[in-house]
């Protein structure tokens, strides 16, 4: 099984977040909690360790995945921000939204769709924007879930589904278990794609 990390979900304990980065720069597997639910990740930077998450979501290689950003700044570095996109995700983030941008040269190809689009995410959530200001990469974003796609908001739920998958579960105790709102700013013609926890009615 998986190790367990209980960290304080206020004021992330930073031995313990250099713990779960060192697990990352290895080329580890983790569950950890957002804004939403409780998310599989790796570093995006390791080919190894996404191959290892499309094993544990049994998920085809055209889906890529989408992956959380530290800031605004970060997601420039990954993608190509326009005026619009950059106003209104700063309006709207850190929060509950996944926006799908064109991806920068910086995006490793298998983390791209053939559009060469990706979903990018800032969540509101300490223990997860720790982690990628220690790493200093942005890490995969996908729900922690059964093989039947039911979510799993408990920390030993997950680990008694997918701890043997997995190097560290973080228990950052309770999440609102809703997916985050997805919205497409190609073109600045905002699409909402999913409906979920963030509020979509600016883009209605």
């Amino acid at each position: 099984m998986a190790v367990i990390f209980e960290i304080n979900p206020v004021n992330p304990q930073a031995r313990k977040i250099d713990q779960v980065v060192t697990v990352l720069k290895e080329g580890g597997v983790i569950a950890y909690p957002t804004d939403t639910i409780y998310g599989i990740g790796c570093d995006i930077m390791n080919k190894k360790a996404i191959e290892r998450v499309y094993q544990i979501k049994k998920r085809a290689r055209h889906i890529p995945f989408s992956f959380i950003c530290s800031d605004l700044k970060n997601i420039s570095q990954y993608a190509k921000v326009s005026n619009y996109a950059y106003k209104t995700m700063r309006r709207l983030l850190p929060g509950p939204y996944t926006f799908i941008l064109e991806g920068s040269n910086e995006v490793p190809k298998m983390m791209l769709t053939k559009r060469k689009t990706a979903g990018i995410r800032v969540p509101d959530h300490p223990i997860c924007m720790a982690i990628i200001a220690t790493l200093g990469n942005p890490i995969i974003s996908t729900s922690a879930a059964t093989p039947e796609d039911e979510l799993l908001s408990e920390p030993w739920l997950i680990n008694e589904s997918l701890g043997k998958l997995l190097d560290v579960v973080i228990d950052g105790g309770p999440v609102p278990g809703i997916p985050s709102s997805v919205i497409s700013l190609i073109g600045d013609e905002p699409q909402v794609l999913r409906k979920a926890l963030g509020d979509v009615s600016i883009f209605e």
